[in-house]
Parts: structure tokens; sequence; C-alpha cells
């Protein structure tokens, strides 16, 4: 298992950017594929973007080309670039790691979150209009 910590969170008003951080406490199988996740109040957790072993990324549609997910593996660190943020885009933002849920083609699927057994605590991203 990996402890994961993110960092970076923060208010910003729409049409904004900000830059989320997660540090893995170590490298591991599971934490070579990454993503974040994100949690508005009262509703699921769901799935923003991903990166795995190889580099490759992808993204849920409500965010293409406004967010970016890269990865330092010296750094073991993972990140997440949101530009032209909107007030939808507000909620807790969680790293996780999981290849097992990557590879199987699950990650931005319903009840994703349920099954990924690594996490971080979260940051709030609050985007305002």
């Amino acid at each position: 298992q990996v402890q994961l910590v993110e960092s970076g969170g923060g208010s910003v008003q729409a049409g904004g950017s900000l830059r989320v951080s997660c540090v893995a406490s170590r490298y591991t199988y599971d934490s070579a594929c990454m993503g974040w996740f994100r949690q508005a109040p009262g509703q699921e957790r769901e799935a923003v973007a991903a990166i795995d072993r190889e580099g490759i990324t992808s993204y849920a549609d409500s965010v293409k080309g406004r967010f970016t997910v890269s990865q330092d593996k010296a750094k073991n660190t993972l990140y997440l670039q949101m530009n032209n943020l909107k007030p939808e885009d507000t909620g807790m933002y969680y790293c996780a790691a999981d290849c097992g849920v990557m590879y199987g083609g699950s990650w931005f699927s319903l009840g994703a979150a349920s099954i990924i057994r690594d996490w971080g605590q979260g940051t709030q991203v609050t985007v305002s209009s």
C-alpha cells in the first residue's frame, strides 16, 4: 500500500487556473498508475484524469482540453493542471493509485471509486462565478 498526500487546492474565479499535486510515499506497482477523482457535496466521487505506466493519459469528457495530468516519476509526484476552471469543477480532489482498475478499463466507470484501494486525503478546489 502507498500513502498519497495532495496539496495545491484553493479558491479561484471562473476562468482561472490551479495546479494540484500528489506525492506518493514510495514507488510501488500501483503508484505507477495514478489519477485524480473529484467529489462535490452530495455527489458521487467521479474520475477526472488518469495516467498509466507508459505515460498514456485519459480524461473525463467534462475536463478534456482544460485539464492536464502529468507525473514526475523521479519525485513520485502526480500533478493536475486545471485551466479555464468553471464553477462546476468545484469539489474535493483526490489522487488515487491502482493499476488493476486502470488496466481493467474501469477507472472512469461508475463505482470505480469503491474498488480503488489507495487514496489521498483530498484537497479542496473552489471555483466562483
